[in-house]
C-alpha cells in the first residue's frame, strides 16, 4: 500500500474550529496528516516524484475523500528534506521535531528513542515526555539509502516491502553480506540473485546486513527506553525483528489502525494546529 488516502468519518467537521496540516516532504514518500481540532482526520502517502509536484498531489489525493478544499486549511507545517519547496505552506518544522513530537502524540510519555527509518536516511532522536527532541544522530553517508536498496529490491522481486521481509524472516541459513555500506550490499545481493541463489536466502542475508547497520546507528546514538520505530522500515517485519534483537531491546508495538510512516507528518500537523491555538483570541 504505497499510495492511499484514508478519512476518519468519526471526526466533526461541522463545528470544527481549526483545521491543521502536515505534510512530510520524504526522499520516497510524501505523506499528509489532516487534524481537526487536534483529533486526526485524514491521511494520505503518495510515491515522491519531485518535492513540490508530489505535495501538490499528496494534499489533492486527501482533499477529494473530504469536504475540504485547500483554503479551508488555516495552517499547512512543512517537513522533510523537501519542505522548503512546498509553496502551500505556512512554515517549514525539521523533520527531527516532528519525529518525536508525533512518536509521543502516537505512543504516549514514556517513548524517549525514536528511530526514524526512512527510504533515503535513518536518524535517531531522543526526546522529552513532552514530545520535545533534545539530541539525534543522522546515519552517515555509507549506511544513507538503506529504505531505498530495499525497495528496489523488494521491486526486483516482484514483492511489496513487508511481504520481502516476512520471506526473510523465514530463513535460518544464509548468506552473509557486508554491512559497511547499503550501495556496496545491495550490489552484492543482486550478484547472489544473477548466480541463482534464491530469492529468500539474498533477501534474509540483504535484511540482516542492513539491520546490522542501523543497529550500529542506534548503539551509537546511545539508546533510551522507551523506544519506537516510525518511517517506513517500520513496516519491514525483518529489519524490526533483527534491530531488536541487536539491541536486545524490544520497540513500543505499532498501534492499532495508525501507519508508523505518518508519524513525522502528524508531527508537523500538531505544530500547525498549536500555532493557530497560539494566534486564536481564545487561546
Amino acid at each position: 500500500m504505497s499510495e492511499y488516502a484514508l478519512l476518519n468519518e468519526k471526526v466533526d467537521l461541522k463545528n470544527a474550529k481549526i483545521i491543521a496540516a502536515g505534510i512530510d516532504s520524504g526522499a520516497a514518500n510524501s505523506k499528509v496528516t489532516i487534524l481537526v481540532d487536534g483529533q486526526p482526520y485524514a491521511f494520505s502517502q503518495v510515491k515522491t516524484r519531485t518535492p513540490q509536484e508530489s505535495a501538490f498531489r499528496a494534499i489533492d489525493t486527501v482533499l477529494t475523500k473530504t469536504d475540504l478544499r485547500l483554503e479551508n486549511i488555516h495552517s499547512v507545517v512543512a517537513t522533510g528534506r523537501g519542505r522548503a519547496q512546498i509553496p502551500f505552506a505556512h512554515r517549514t518544522v525539521s523533520e527531527i521535531v516532528c519525529a518525536a513530537s508525533g512518536a509521543v502524540h502516537v505512543w504516549g510519555p514514556s517513548v524517549r528513542t525514536v528511530l526514524d527509518a526512512g527510504g533515503q536516511s535513518c536518524r535517531v532522536i531522543h526526546c522529552t515526555e513532552k514530545g520535545r527532541a533534545t539530541d539525534f544522530l543522522w546515519n552517515d553517508k555509507c549506511a544513507a539509502g538503506i529504505g531505498r536498496s530495499l525497495e528496489t529490491f523488494a521491486d526486483l522481486a516482484k514483492k511489496d516491502i513487508s511481504e520481502i521481509g516476512s520471506m526473510a524472516l523465514e530463513v535460518r541459513d544464509f548468506h552473509k553480506l557486508g554491512d559497511f555500506c547499503a550501495v556496496y550490499a545491495q550490489s552484492e545481493a543482486l550478484d547472489l540473485l544473477r548466480s541463482k541463489v534464491p530469492l529468500e536466502d539474498v533477501a534474509a542475508g540483504f535484511h540482516q546486513a542492513m539491520a546490522r547497520r542501523i543497529s550500529t546507528l542506534v548503539a551509537r546514538s546511545g539508546l533510551k527506553k522507551d523506544f519506537v520505530i516510525i518511517g517506513g522500515l517500520s513496516k519491514n517485519p525483518a529489519i524490526v525483528n533483527w534491530v531488536e534483537s541487536n539491541l536486545k531491546v524490544a520497540s513500543l508495538a505499532p498501534k492499532t489502525g495508525w501507519d508508523p510512516a505518518l508519524t513525522v507528518a502528524l508531527g508537523a500537523a500538531l505544530f500547525a494546529h498549536s500555532h493557530c491555538r497560539r494566534q486564536s483570541p481564545e487561546g
